[in-house]
């Protein structure tokens, strides 16, 4: 097992696998910050149930879901700027 800086050990496995690799690249960077934001009210306990219960089947639905909305904010931020500004059209009313 390779022990990290944080409270977590991965196996060698587990390092062969570069999304553990830069999972823990993104914990060593933003860990420090990531604590210091708040999830929504139940969601820690939420998840914590689900651990101890071992229920894979709903935590990999949690993951599959913040994976895919973020793919949709990036996805969205990368189309706006991209985006031409568009200028906001009056409508005169005539008489």
């Amino acid at each position: 097992m390779l022990r990290l800086g944080m409270s977590k050990s991965i196996s060698s496995k587990e390092s062969a696998n570069p999304y553990a690799e830069w999972f823990e690249q993104l914990r060593a960077e933003y860990g420090d910050q990531l604590r210091q934001m708040p999830l929504p009210d139940g969601l820690p306990e939420h998840l914590h149930t689900l651990v101890l219960s071992r229920d894979e089947e709903a935590i990999t639905l949690m993951l599959k879901l913040a994976w895919q909305f973020g793919a949709q904010a990036g996805f969205a931020a990368g189309q706006s700027q991209n985006a031409e500004p568009s200028v906001p059209r009056t409508r005169n009313v005539q008489a």
